[in-house]
């Protein structure tokens, strides 16, 4: 498909840093009615999933902003493609945003020979949601004596047929992790595809595969009880919630800081000042101290934006990822 620079009207706006998001100040959601009775969240992820957790924590919120309230319609497959799909189906009258992560917008425009959607045209960014940290985890199949991501290289090297690294996803921000990881550390291994998170996880604790990487709230508890081992976390700073493992950057991988995220977007034709209401609106519900606590259930820390703040973090990453795919030659169909 034919790539276009992050000008068009759904980047308007973006600057080229990335400003500090503040959500104080705005206006009680109860005495800021909107004129849309009821908002329709399309969500990329099925029930129960980290989306799907998302986007009903935040609707909870906003039930006072819409007299009719809030509906989450999940629209799970084809990498959010079918979400994608309902929302430029969608009136654009501002009544239905969709609930996606990040990657949506900034990996698959690269990932994928042929995509449902444009992103530059019919994305338009409305507001951060929430963001958590990935973490590379080993299970039994690798000794107790491997407590680094160097101990792992170095393991990796001596057993290269035991190298098996499990993922979510072919082209999922795990998966590609670990393909700029193994690639840094010049080790052998074996990318293993999984169909989701879950059955990833039983190979790994069953020693089926050596490593995983996945977000760190679904490690916690297999942590906790000594069936797994975090070797490292993604993020650029220590993660709150695995305050006593070192990230990668400390490890000696400087480049490497991946975030998984999701956001909110409206159709590319809704109009520019409806962007900005339910912008503020979902800003106001994603202050809220309450979600904080309910994200941190699941390792996910609330995070909000304006559009143009998030636009520019789109047009970062995808700068980022772009070649980053073309040099590792990963593509989704």
């Amino acid at each position: 498909m034919n790539h276009h620079p992050p000008s068009r009207r759904a980047f308007l706006g973006a600057s080229g840093a990335l400003a500090t998001v503040l959500t104080l100040g705005l206006p009680d959601l109860a005495q800021a009615q909107s004129p849309i009775d009821q908002l329709r969240i399309l969500c990329s992820g099925p029930a129960g999933s980290i989306p799907d957790i998302v986007a009903r924590r935040i609707a909870e919120q906003l039930t006072s902003h819409y007299p009719r309230g809030v509906v989450v319609d999940n629209r799970p497959g084809a990498a959010g493609q079918i979400a994608v799909t309902a929302l430029k189906s969608a009136p654009a009258d501002g009544a239905t945003v969709l609930l996606a992560q990040g990657a949506i917008a900034t990996v698959y425009p690269y990932l994928y020979a042929k995509l449902a959607y444009d992103p530059f045209v019919d994305l338009q960014p409305v507001s951060l949601a929430a963001e958590m940290t990935l973490g590379l985890a080993v299970g039994p199949a690798v000794p107790d004596s491997v407590i680094t991501v160097r101990d792992l290289a170095e393991w990796m090297r001596r057993n290269p047929k035991a190298a098996n690294v499990g993922s979510p996803g072919t082209g999922t921000l795990p998966h590609l992790l670990e393909e700029l990881l193994f690639r840094e550390a010049n080790v052998p291994w074996q990318h293993v595809v999984y169909a989701g998170g879950p059955p990833a996880m039983v190979d790994l604790l069953g020693g089926q595969i050596a490593a995983l990487v996945l977000p760190e709230g679904l490690l916690r508890q297999h942590r906790a009880s000594g069936r797994l081992r975090v070797l490292a976390t993604s993020g650029a700073q220590r993660s709150t919630y695995l305050p006593d493992v070192a990230t990668l950057v400390e490890q000696g991988y400087p480049d490497l800081v991946v975030r998984e995220w999701f956001s909110f977007f409206m159709s590319g034709r809704v109009a520019a000042a409806t962007v900005d209401g339910a912008s503020q609106a979902l800003r106001g519900a994603i202050a809220r101290p309450e979600l904080a606590a309910a994200f941190a259930e699941s390792g996910m820390v609330a995070a909000s934006s304006t559009p143009a703040t998030l636009a520019a973090r789109i047009a970062t990453e995808q700068r980022y990822w772009a070649p980053v795919i073309r040099a590792t030659g990963v593509r989704a169909e």
